[in-house]
Protein backbone atom coordinates (compact mmCIF):
# COMPACT_ATOMS: atom_id res chain seq x y z
CA UNK A 1 0.00 0.00 0.00
CA UNK A 2 1.40 3.06 -1.40
CA UNK A 3 -0.53 5.27 1.58
CA UNK A 4 -2.30 7.49 -0.73
CA UNK A 5 -4.78 5.40 -1.22
CA UNK A 6 -4.38 3.41 -4.08
CA UNK A 7 -5.41 -0.18 -3.72
CA UNK A 8 -2.89 -2.73 -2.51
CA UNK A 9 -0.65 -4.68 -5.02
CA UNK A 10 2.23 -6.90 -4.83
CA UNK A 11 5.40 -6.34 -5.19
CA UNK A 12 8.99 -5.90 -3.99
CA UNK A 13 10.71 -2.57 -2.28
CA UNK A 14 14.40 -1.83 -2.96
CA UNK A 15 16.05 0.14 -0.52
CA UNK A 16 19.76 1.82 -1.15
CA UNK A 17 20.88 4.07 1.84
CA UNK A 18 17.94 6.21 2.89
CA UNK A 19 16.02 5.90 0.09
CA UNK A 20 13.37 3.61 -1.82
CA UNK A 21 15.42 3.23 -5.10
CA UNK A 22 12.49 0.89 -7.01
CA UNK A 23 9.41 -0.74 -6.85
CA UNK A 24 8.45 -4.05 -8.79
CA UNK A 25 8.32 -7.42 -9.55
CA UNK A 26 11.72 -8.40 -8.64
CA UNK A 27 11.41 -12.00 -7.65
CA UNK A 28 14.79 -12.66 -9.13
CA UNK A 29 16.52 -10.19 -7.97
CA UNK A 30 19.46 -10.23 -4.57
CA UNK A 31 20.10 -7.80 -2.07
CA UNK A 32 22.49 -7.43 0.54
CA UNK A 33 19.44 -7.92 2.68
CA UNK A 34 15.92 -9.09 2.54
CA UNK A 35 12.83 -8.87 4.87
CA UNK A 36 10.04 -11.16 3.47
CA UNK A 37 6.47 -9.56 3.89
CA UNK A 38 4.54 -12.57 2.56
CA UNK A 39 1.31 -12.63 3.66
CA UNK A 40 1.47 -9.12 4.99
CA UNK A 41 1.13 -5.22 4.19
CA UNK A 42 3.83 -3.24 3.42
CA UNK A 43 2.96 0.67 3.94
CA UNK A 44 4.72 3.78 4.42
CA UNK A 45 6.41 4.67 8.34
CA UNK A 46 2.87 5.73 10.18
CA UNK A 47 3.03 9.44 11.49
CA UNK A 48 2.28 10.39 15.14
CA UNK A 49 1.14 14.43 14.78
CA UNK A 50 0.48 14.63 18.58
CA UNK A 51 3.41 13.67 20.73
CA UNK A 52 4.54 14.06 24.22
CA UNK A 53 8.62 12.90 24.01
CA UNK A 54 9.79 16.33 23.95
CA UNK A 55 7.73 17.20 26.88
CA UNK A 56 8.53 14.39 29.13
CA UNK A 57 12.13 14.62 27.80
CA UNK A 58 12.27 11.06 26.63
CA UNK A 59 13.92 12.23 23.35
CA UNK A 60 17.10 12.17 25.75
CA UNK A 61 15.89 9.78 27.81
CA UNK A 62 15.18 6.91 25.54
CA UNK A 63 16.34 8.30 22.10
CA UNK A 64 15.25 4.81 21.11
CA UNK A 65 11.72 5.39 21.30
CA UNK A 66 10.83 2.26 21.21
CA UNK A 67 7.17 2.21 22.12
CA UNK A 68 6.77 4.22 19.13
CA UNK A 69 8.61 1.64 16.89
CA UNK A 70 6.63 -0.89 18.32
CA UNK A 71 3.21 0.62 16.74
CA UNK A 72 5.14 0.89 13.48
CA UNK A 73 5.42 4.62 13.87
CA UNK A 74 8.17 6.02 11.85
CA UNK A 75 7.47 10.22 12.66
CA UNK A 76 6.52 11.69 15.95
CA UNK A 77 5.46 15.54 15.90
CA UNK A 78 6.09 17.25 19.21
CA UNK A 79 6.07 20.80 20.75
CA UNK A 80 2.32 21.00 21.40
CA UNK A 81 0.29 22.34 23.54
CA UNK A 82 2.36 25.62 23.82
CA UNK A 83 5.18 23.81 24.95
CA UNK A 84 8.24 23.38 23.19
CA UNK A 85 11.90 22.77 23.33
CA UNK A 86 12.84 25.86 21.31
CA UNK A 87 12.84 28.36 21.07
CA UNK A 88 14.21 29.45 24.07
CA UNK A 89 15.09 33.00 25.21
CA UNK A 90 17.48 32.33 28.61
CA UNK A 91 17.58 28.94 27.88
CA UNK A 92 15.18 27.56 30.62
CA UNK A 93 12.50 24.87 30.19
CA UNK A 94 10.00 26.48 32.26
CA UNK A 95 6.92 25.85 30.13
CA UNK A 96 7.71 21.48 30.69
CA UNK A 97 7.80 21.85 34.95
CA UNK A 98 4.29 20.09 34.47
CA UNK A 99 5.69 17.12 33.12
CA UNK A 100 9.49 16.95 33.34
CA UNK A 101 12.22 17.82 35.25
CA UNK A 102 13.91 20.54 33.33
CA UNK A 103 17.48 20.07 35.56
CA UNK A 104 17.39 16.60 33.79
CA UNK A 105 19.23 17.68 30.82
CA UNK A 106 21.84 19.97 29.89
CA UNK A 107 20.42 23.07 27.65
CA UNK A 108 23.11 23.81 25.39
CA UNK A 109 20.97 25.99 23.06
CA UNK A 110 18.29 29.07 22.74
CA UNK A 111 16.84 29.19 18.97
CA UNK A 112 15.38 26.60 17.00
CA UNK A 113 17.96 26.35 14.63
CA UNK A 114 20.34 25.53 17.57
CA UNK A 115 18.04 22.96 19.13
CA UNK A 116 17.42 21.17 15.84
CA UNK A 117 21.19 21.20 15.49
CA UNK A 118 21.89 19.35 18.87
CA UNK A 119 18.93 16.80 18.23
CA UNK A 120 20.44 15.88 14.96
CA UNK A 121 23.94 14.91 16.40
CA UNK A 122 22.10 12.32 18.46
CA UNK A 123 20.48 9.01 17.73
CA UNK A 124 16.91 8.65 17.34
CA UNK A 125 14.65 5.81 16.64
CA UNK A 126 11.86 7.80 15.16
CA UNK A 127 11.85 11.09 12.93
CA UNK A 128 10.98 13.81 15.01
CA UNK A 129 9.72 17.03 13.80
CA UNK A 130 8.63 19.93 16.40
CA UNK A 131 5.97 23.18 16.46
CA UNK A 132 6.92 26.68 18.55
CA UNK A 133 4.96 26.23 22.00
CA UNK A 134 3.11 29.88 22.30
CA UNK A 135 3.88 29.37 26.53
CA UNK A 136 7.42 29.10 26.10
CA UNK A 137 8.20 32.00 24.70
CA UNK A 138 5.53 33.98 26.29
CA UNK A 139 6.66 32.80 29.77
CA UNK A 140 9.92 33.62 29.09
CA UNK A 141 9.22 37.36 27.86
CA UNK A 142 6.53 37.63 30.98
CA UNK A 143 7.76 35.50 33.14
CA UNK A 144 4.81 34.32 35.91
CA UNK A 145 2.94 37.29 35.20
CA UNK A 146 -0.70 37.51 33.81
CA UNK A 147 -1.27 40.51 31.60
CA UNK A 148 -1.43 40.92 28.00
CA UNK A 149 1.51 41.50 25.87
CA UNK A 150 2.43 45.49 24.99
CA UNK A 151 2.79 46.29 21.26
CA UNK A 152 6.48 46.22 21.52
CA UNK A 153 6.54 42.65 22.73
CA UNK A 154 3.91 41.34 20.21
CA UNK A 155 6.24 42.73 17.51
CA UNK A 156 8.99 40.78 19.48
CA UNK A 157 7.09 37.69 19.81
CA UNK A 158 5.72 37.48 15.77
CA UNK A 159 9.97 38.27 15.12
CA UNK A 160 10.37 35.18 17.46
CA UNK A 161 8.25 32.95 15.37
CA UNK A 162 9.71 34.31 12.49
CA UNK A 163 13.00 32.83 12.60
CA UNK A 164 11.69 29.62 14.24
CA UNK A 165 9.54 28.79 11.53
CA UNK A 166 12.75 29.70 9.17
CA UNK A 167 14.88 27.53 11.08
CA UNK A 168 12.18 24.50 10.40
CA UNK A 169 9.60 24.78 12.90
CA UNK A 170 6.15 22.81 11.30
CA UNK A 171 4.20 25.91 13.05
CA UNK A 172 2.46 27.24 16.25
CA UNK A 173 1.06 25.56 19.03
CA UNK A 174 -1.08 26.94 22.13
CA UNK A 175 -2.16 25.27 25.20
CA UNK A 176 -4.95 27.64 26.13
CA UNK A 177 -6.35 25.27 28.63
CA UNK A 178 -3.14 25.70 30.98
CA UNK A 179 -3.74 28.23 33.75
CA UNK A 180 -0.80 30.69 31.58
CA UNK A 181 -2.02 30.77 28.25
CA UNK A 182 -6.00 30.52 29.61
CA UNK A 183 -6.78 34.60 29.74
CA UNK A 184 -4.59 34.81 26.35
CA UNK A 185 -6.40 37.19 23.98
CA UNK A 186 -7.50 36.06 20.71
CA UNK A 187 -6.11 38.95 18.94
CA UNK A 188 -2.32 38.44 20.22
CA UNK A 189 -2.89 34.76 18.74
CA UNK A 190 -4.23 36.22 15.10
CA UNK A 191 -0.80 37.81 15.30
CA UNK A 192 1.32 34.95 15.45
CA UNK A 193 -1.29 33.12 13.27
CA UNK A 194 -0.75 35.57 10.40
CA UNK A 195 2.99 34.79 10.29
CA UNK A 196 2.34 31.31 10.33
CA UNK A 197 -0.15 31.83 7.35
CA UNK A 198 2.65 33.47 5.88
CA UNK A 199 5.07 30.17 6.20
CA UNK A 200 2.37 27.90 5.14
CA UNK A 201 2.82 25.88 8.36
CA UNK A 202 0.11 24.85 10.33
CA UNK A 203 -1.70 26.00 14.06
CA UNK A 204 -2.37 23.42 16.88
CA UNK A 205 -4.28 24.14 20.15
CA UNK A 206 -5.33 23.00 23.47
CA UNK A 207 -8.59 24.44 23.39
CA UNK A 208 -9.33 26.88 26.02
CA UNK A 209 -12.21 24.78 27.51
CA UNK A 210 -12.92 21.11 27.45
CA UNK A 211 -16.02 20.70 29.10
CA UNK A 212 -18.88 23.17 29.93
CA UNK A 213 -17.31 25.97 27.39
CA UNK A 214 -16.45 23.06 24.87
CA UNK A 215 -18.49 24.46 21.75
CA UNK A 216 -17.31 27.93 21.96
CA UNK A 217 -13.81 26.83 22.58
CA UNK A 218 -14.27 25.12 19.46
CA UNK A 219 -15.90 27.84 17.68
CA UNK A 220 -13.28 30.33 18.98
CA UNK A 221 -10.47 28.28 17.33
CA UNK A 222 -12.64 28.13 13.67
CA UNK A 223 -12.94 31.74 13.77
CA UNK A 224 -8.96 31.92 14.39
CA UNK A 225 -8.27 29.39 11.74
CA UNK A 226 -10.82 31.10 9.05
CA UNK A 227 -9.56 34.64 9.96
CA UNK A 228 -5.43 33.24 9.79
CA UNK A 229 -6.21 31.15 6.55
CA UNK A 230 -4.42 28.70 8.45
CA UNK A 231 -3.99 25.17 8.69
CA UNK A 232 -5.67 24.27 12.18
CA UNK A 233 -5.71 20.96 14.56
CA UNK A 234 -7.52 20.93 17.34
CA UNK A 235 -5.52 18.51 19.93
CA UNK A 236 -6.46 15.23 21.92
CA UNK A 237 -10.55 16.19 21.49
CA UNK A 238 -12.05 14.74 23.56
CA UNK A 239 -15.54 13.40 24.54
CA UNK A 240 -15.21 13.96 28.34
CA UNK A 241 -17.77 11.83 30.80
CA UNK A 242 -20.57 14.20 31.60
CA UNK A 243 -20.37 16.61 28.54
CA UNK A 244 -21.04 14.30 26.07
CA UNK A 245 -23.60 16.89 24.96
CA UNK A 246 -21.00 19.83 24.39
CA UNK A 247 -18.51 17.10 22.40
CA UNK A 248 -21.85 15.86 20.35
CA UNK A 249 -22.45 19.37 19.67
CA UNK A 250 -19.01 20.94 18.96
CA UNK A 251 -18.90 17.70 16.20
CA UNK A 252 -21.20 19.17 14.42
CA UNK A 253 -19.91 22.12 14.44
CA UNK A 254 -16.24 21.02 13.14
CA UNK A 255 -18.50 19.19 10.11
CA UNK A 256 -19.56 22.74 9.32
CA UNK A 257 -15.79 24.00 9.18
CA UNK A 258 -13.07 24.46 6.57
CA UNK A 259 -11.63 21.78 5.19
CA UNK A 260 -8.65 23.20 6.91
CA UNK A 261 -9.85 22.41 9.85
CA UNK A 262 -8.88 19.25 12.06
CA UNK A 263 -8.73 17.05 15.43
CA UNK A 264 -6.56 14.71 16.23
CA UNK A 265 -7.44 11.56 18.91
CA UNK A 266 -6.45 8.62 20.03
CA UNK A 267 -9.01 5.37 20.85
CA UNK A 268 -8.77 5.29 24.76
CA UNK A 269 -10.85 6.33 27.20
CA UNK A 270 -7.86 7.90 29.05
CA UNK A 271 -6.76 11.29 29.30
CA UNK A 272 -2.98 12.98 30.83
CA UNK A 273 -4.04 16.06 32.30
CA UNK A 274 -0.82 17.62 34.56
CA UNK A 275 -1.65 17.63 38.44
CA UNK A 276 -3.02 21.20 38.76
CA UNK A 277 -5.37 20.96 36.34
CA UNK A 278 -7.38 19.57 39.79
CA UNK A 279 -7.34 22.49 41.14
CA UNK A 280 -10.82 24.88 40.97
CA UNK A 281 -10.68 27.41 38.32
CA UNK A 282 -9.36 30.42 40.73
CA UNK A 283 -7.08 28.33 43.01
CA UNK A 284 -5.15 27.84 39.11
CA UNK A 285 -4.21 32.22 38.93
CA UNK A 286 -0.71 32.09 39.13
CA UNK A 287 2.60 29.81 38.69
CA UNK A 288 3.13 26.45 40.35
CA UNK A 289 4.68 28.19 43.02
CA UNK A 290 1.49 30.68 43.58
CA UNK A 291 -0.72 26.94 43.05
CA UNK A 292 1.52 25.48 45.98
CA UNK A 293 1.59 28.40 48.56
CA UNK A 294 -2.40 27.71 48.22
CA UNK A 295 -2.46 23.91 48.77
CA UNK A 296 -0.07 24.84 51.76
CA UNK A 297 -2.33 27.54 53.26
CA UNK A 298 -4.80 25.40 55.71
CA UNK A 299 -8.02 27.96 55.06
CA UNK A 300 -7.58 28.15 51.03
CA UNK A 301 -6.59 24.39 51.30
CA UNK A 302 -9.94 23.52 52.66
CA UNK A 303 -11.68 25.83 50.55
CA UNK A 304 -10.09 23.78 47.54
CA UNK A 305 -10.71 20.74 49.11
CA UNK A 306 -14.41 21.53 48.68
CA UNK A 307 -15.04 22.53 45.46
CA UNK A 308 -12.40 19.73 43.89
CA UNK A 309 -14.15 17.57 41.41
CA UNK A 310 -15.03 14.11 42.80
CA UNK A 311 -12.17 11.38 41.53
CA UNK A 312 -12.02 7.86 41.65
CA UNK A 313 -9.06 6.91 42.73
CA UNK A 314 -8.41 3.48 41.12
CA UNK A 315 -8.61 4.76 37.87
CA UNK A 316 -6.41 8.39 38.64
CA UNK A 317 -3.01 6.80 37.68
CA UNK A 318 0.20 8.76 38.14
CA UNK A 319 2.07 8.65 35.27
CA UNK A 320 5.05 10.90 35.97
CA UNK A 321 6.06 12.25 38.80
CA UNK A 322 9.45 14.27 38.23
CA UNK A 323 11.93 13.04 41.09
CA UNK A 324 9.53 10.69 42.64
CA UNK A 325 9.71 7.78 40.14
CA UNK A 326 8.77 5.43 42.36
CA UNK A 327 5.14 6.49 41.97
CA UNK A 328 4.82 6.02 38.51
CA UNK A 329 2.23 3.95 37.64
CA UNK A 330 0.68 3.67 40.97
CA UNK A 331 -3.01 4.26 41.52
CA UNK A 332 -4.42 7.35 43.87
CA UNK A 333 -5.79 4.70 45.90
CA UNK A 334 -2.64 2.97 46.41
CA UNK A 335 -0.84 6.49 47.30
CA UNK A 336 -3.35 7.26 49.83
CA UNK A 337 -3.46 3.42 51.17
CA UNK A 338 0.60 3.60 51.94
CA UNK A 339 0.10 7.62 53.50
CA UNK A 340 -2.94 6.32 55.71
CA UNK A 341 -5.50 7.93 54.24
CA UNK A 342 -8.92 7.38 53.26
CA UNK A 343 -10.10 10.28 51.83
CA UNK A 344 -9.72 10.61 47.62
CA UNK A 345 -9.34 14.33 48.04
CA UNK A 346 -7.16 14.37 50.78
CA UNK A 347 -4.76 12.11 48.70
CA UNK A 348 -4.93 14.42 46.12
CA UNK A 349 -3.83 17.54 48.02
CA UNK A 350 -1.40 15.62 49.42
CA UNK A 351 0.44 14.39 46.39
CA UNK A 352 0.01 17.93 45.13
CA UNK A 353 2.46 18.79 47.86
CA UNK A 354 4.57 16.22 47.29
CA UNK A 355 5.24 16.64 44.15
CA UNK A 356 5.09 20.44 43.81
CA UNK A 357 2.32 20.30 41.29
CA UNK A 358 4.97 18.87 39.15
CA UNK A 359 3.18 15.41 38.13
CA UNK A 360 1.09 14.08 35.10
CA UNK A 361 -2.18 11.97 35.70
CA UNK A 362 -4.09 9.38 33.37
CA UNK A 363 -7.01 9.77 33.94
CA UNK A 364 -10.61 7.41 32.93
CA UNK A 365 -12.64 10.23 32.11
CA UNK A 366 -13.54 9.98 28.42
CA UNK A 367 -16.73 8.01 26.94
CA UNK A 368 -15.04 5.14 25.26
CA UNK A 369 -17.83 4.82 22.27
CA UNK A 370 -17.55 8.12 21.26
CA UNK A 371 -13.71 8.21 21.15
CA UNK A 372 -13.76 5.10 18.75
CA UNK A 373 -15.70 6.74 16.35
CA UNK A 374 -13.61 9.85 15.91
CA UNK A 375 -10.84 7.68 14.67
CA UNK A 376 -13.25 7.28 11.49
CA UNK A 377 -14.08 10.98 11.35
CA UNK A 378 -12.82 12.52 7.76
CA UNK A 379 -11.34 15.01 10.20
CA UNK A 380 -9.36 13.18 12.67
CA UNK A 381 -5.93 12.35 12.97
CA UNK A 382 -4.35 9.90 15.19
CA UNK A 383 -2.39 10.85 17.75
CA UNK A 384 -1.01 9.08 20.88
CA UNK A 385 -0.30 12.05 23.26
CA UNK A 386 1.99 10.25 24.40
CA UNK A 387 6.03 10.74 25.67
CA UNK A 388 7.42 6.80 24.81
CA UNK A 389 8.36 6.66 28.79
CA UNK A 390 7.87 2.99 29.22
CA UNK A 391 10.98 1.26 30.83
CA UNK A 392 13.87 0.34 28.99
CA UNK A 393 13.33 -3.99 30.52
CA UNK A 394 10.07 -4.50 28.16
CA UNK A 395 6.59 -2.54 27.71
CA UNK A 396 5.02 -5.46 29.83
CA UNK A 397 5.89 -4.44 32.66
CA UNK A 398 4.64 -1.35 32.44
CA UNK A 399 2.48 -1.52 35.06
CA UNK A 400 0.31 2.26 34.77
CA UNK A 401 -2.99 2.48 32.28
CA UNK A 402 -0.80 4.79 30.25
CA UNK A 403 0.27 1.57 28.62
CA UNK A 404 -2.91 1.63 25.87
CA UNK A 405 -2.10 4.72 24.71
CA UNK A 406 1.77 4.40 24.41
CA UNK A 407 1.92 1.18 23.14
CA UNK A 408 -1.14 0.82 21.29
CA UNK A 409 -2.90 3.78 19.23
CA UNK A 410 -2.11 2.57 16.03
CA UNK A 411 -2.89 -1.13 16.43
CA UNK A 412 -6.10 -0.14 17.94
CA UNK A 413 -6.20 2.58 15.21
CA UNK A 414 -5.87 -0.34 12.37
CA UNK A 415 -8.65 -2.74 14.41
CA UNK A 416 -11.19 0.10 15.15
CA UNK A 417 -11.05 0.74 11.01
CA UNK A 418 -11.30 -3.35 10.86
CA UNK A 419 -14.07 -3.33 12.51
CA UNK A 420 -16.14 -0.66 10.72
CA UNK A 421 -15.22 -2.27 7.46
CA UNK A 422 -13.00 0.74 6.50
CA UNK A 423 -10.71 -0.16 3.02
CA UNK A 424 -7.36 -1.11 4.43
CA UNK A 425 -5.75 1.26 2.10
CA UNK A 426 -8.02 4.37 3.49
CA UNK A 427 -6.93 3.42 6.93
CA UNK A 428 -3.29 3.39 5.89
CA UNK A 429 -3.69 6.73 3.98
CA UNK A 430 -5.14 8.33 7.30
CA UNK A 431 -1.82 7.70 9.58
CA UNK A 432 0.49 8.18 6.45
CA UNK A 433 0.32 10.18 3.12
CA UNK A 434 -3.20 13.03 5.05
CA UNK A 435 -0.97 13.66 7.64
CA UNK A 436 2.37 13.86 5.97
CA UNK A 437 0.24 16.41 3.20
CA UNK A 438 -0.86 18.29 6.05
CA UNK A 439 2.18 19.14 7.94
CA UNK A 440 4.37 19.87 5.08
CA UNK A 441 6.26 16.65 6.32
CA UNK A 442 8.17 15.88 2.74
CA UNK A 443 9.36 12.97 1.33
CA UNK A 444 7.43 10.85 3.40
CA UNK A 445 4.25 9.55 3.95
CA UNK A 446 4.01 7.16 0.83
CA UNK A 447 6.04 4.53 -0.90
CA UNK A 448 7.52 6.12 -4.12
CA UNK A 449 11.29 5.88 -5.90
CA UNK A 450 13.31 8.56 -4.58
CA UNK A 451 11.56 9.03 -1.16
CA UNK A 452 12.71 8.42 2.18
CA UNK A 453 12.99 4.71 2.94
CA UNK A 454 9.94 4.93 5.93
CA UNK A 455 8.60 1.47 6.09
CA UNK A 456 6.28 -0.43 8.34
CA UNK A 457 5.30 -4.12 7.71
CA UNK A 458 2.13 -5.00 9.36
CA UNK A 459 -0.41 -8.00 9.37
CA UNK A 460 -4.00 -7.39 10.87
CA UNK A 461 -2.41 -5.32 13.71
CA UNK A 462 0.52 -6.67 14.41
CA UNK A 463 3.86 -5.27 13.43
CA UNK A 464 6.18 -7.42 11.88
CA UNK A 465 8.95 -5.31 10.73
CA UNK A 466 9.78 -1.38 10.47
CA UNK A 467 12.41 0.59 8.42
CA UNK A 468 13.56 4.40 9.52
CA UNK A 469 15.50 5.61 6.99
CA UNK A 470 16.57 2.38 5.37
CA UNK A 471 17.30 1.39 8.61
CA UNK A 472 15.74 -1.79 9.95
CA UNK A 473 14.52 -0.41 13.23
CA UNK A 474 12.20 -3.32 14.13
CA UNK A 475 12.56 -7.40 12.67
CA UNK A 476 9.67 -9.64 13.60
CA UNK A 477 8.03 -7.86 16.10
CA UNK A 478 11.85 -7.35 18.04
CA UNK A 479 12.79 -3.92 18.39
CA UNK A 480 16.84 -3.40 17.09
CA UNK A 481 19.72 -1.84 18.18
CA UNK A 482 19.68 0.26 15.05
CA UNK A 483 18.50 4.26 15.93
CA UNK A 484 18.17 5.84 11.81
CA UNK A 485 15.37 8.38 12.96
CA UNK A 486 15.94 11.88 11.67
CA UNK A 487 15.32 15.54 13.17
CA UNK A 488 12.33 16.76 10.15
CA UNK A 489 12.65 20.55 9.33
CA UNK A 490 9.87 22.52 7.51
Amino acid sequence: MDGTGRPPFKGDIFIKDKKISAIGPFGGKSADAVIDGLGAFAAPGFIDVNTDSDHTLTLFSNPSQREFLLQGVTTIVGGHCGASLAPLLYGTLESIRKWADPSEINVDWHTMGEFLGVLSKKRLGVNFATLIGHATIRRALLGEAFRDLTENERKVFAHIVERALEEGALGLSTGLGYAHSNRVPLAEILDLLSVVAKYGGIYTTHLRDEDKGLVSSVRETIAAAEKAQVKTVMSHLRPLRGFEKEYDEAMQVIEGAPVGVRFDSYPFATSSLALYTFLPKWAQDGGLEVMLSHVRTPAIRERIREEMPAVNDQTFIIANAPRHEYLHGRPLGEFAEHRGLTDAKEALLELMELTGLRATIMYQNIDAARIQKSMLNDRSFVGSNSGGSAPAKGIKEFRSLVLDRAVRTFPRFLEITAEAAWPIEEAVKKITWSPAQFCGIRERGAIREGMCADITVFQASEIKHVVVNGTVAVKDGQTTDALGGEVIRR
